[in-house]
């Protein structure tokens, strides 16, 4: 039997977004200029920063989702219909070929789906044109295990390419990676190069790199696998503050420890298939 939280949510599709009373009651908060504390929005439904947004529909939506790789027999996700809301803080757990992957593959348009559709952030991303994929991207904030810096930049380089891409102003620039390098805890660091730095320290600048634009949404996809558990528990603490400000975040990971002491809500793949949607999870069902 499968586990899921009792959301009372209705499966019919929920209208175009527009904004709401509280998007118009927090319209002058855009005019306020954005600074990289780690102080939680003081509105719980719509936190907003100049730039954001106002989303007022899941940040992600999956209807019927199955895929199916091409010579494979077994569908790599089944069936799988979840919504996930802003501000949360969920695990996504599994063995190895579960499914994790294709979930977040799926997540970045780099897979469409076989069956059903995929919503991130309001948009239907089956109707996404390809040259919309880009922008869409970097509205996101995406951490892997493996950091995928740009080896021949500095700290601040590879953190401001975020911004750059963008087309943030260089003043603009010059203001905000200090201020995320501080955040992390890499402040005095910028003008090291990434081979200079212990393993935990590159993940920083990683989602120092991913979190300077403050996106609604930040995918990490096994972000402590690499590290020590002592150097996990420090990125993990830093993924739980970034959260508490308002931004969404969706974790892949095979860390029991991590998903046991922090928990959190818990989405666990088998086979392809939603078993377990569990508020408050740990890593394996408990009786």
């Amino acid at each position: 039997m499968i586990k899921r939280r009792k959301t009372g949510r209705t499966t019919t599709a929920p209208p175009a977004p527009t904004p709401d009373a509280d998007c118009a009651a927090l319209s002058a908060s855009r005019k306020v200029s954005l600074t990289y504390s780690l102080t939680p929005h003081t509105h719980s439904r719509t936190p907003v920063s100049p730039g954001r947004p106002c989303v007022v529909h899941p940040v992600i939506r999956f209807d019927n989702v199955s895929k199916t790789y091409p010579k494979q027999n077994r569908p790599a996700l089944r069936d799988v219909s979840l919504e996930i809301e802003k501000g949360e803080f969920v695990f996504l757990v599994g063995s190895s070929g579960s499914g994790k992957s294709t979930f977040l593959r799926l997540l970045l348009r780099e897979e469409r789906t076989s069956h059903g559709m995929v919503h991130v952030l309001g948009k239907d991303l089956a109707r996404l044109s390809n040259w919309k994929v880009p922008q869409m991207r970097r509205q996101l904030g995406t951490v892997f295990q493996d950091f995928r810096l740009l080896p021949n930049k500095t700290v601040a380089e590879n953190v401001a390419f975020a911004q750059e891409v963008i087309g943030k102003s260089r003043g603009e620039i010059r203001k905000s990676v200090p201020q995320v390098l501080d955040l992390v805890g890499l402040g005095g660091k910028e003008d090291r190069m990434p081979g200079e730095l212990s393993g935990g320290e590159q993940q920083r600048v990683a989602i120092a790199r991913a979190f300077v634009n403050r996106p609604l949404l930040l995918i990490a996809d096994e972000p402590t696998g690499n590290l020590d558990p002592q150097t996990s528990v420090g990125i993990m603490k830093l993924l739980d503050r970034i959260n508490r400000t308002g931004t969404t975040v969706v974790m892949a990971t095979h860390d029991q420890n991590i998903v046991d002491q922090m928990r959190k809500r818990v989405i666990e793949l088998e086979k392809g298939r939603l078993v377990r949607d569990q508020a408050r999870g740990v890593y394996g069902y408990q009786h």
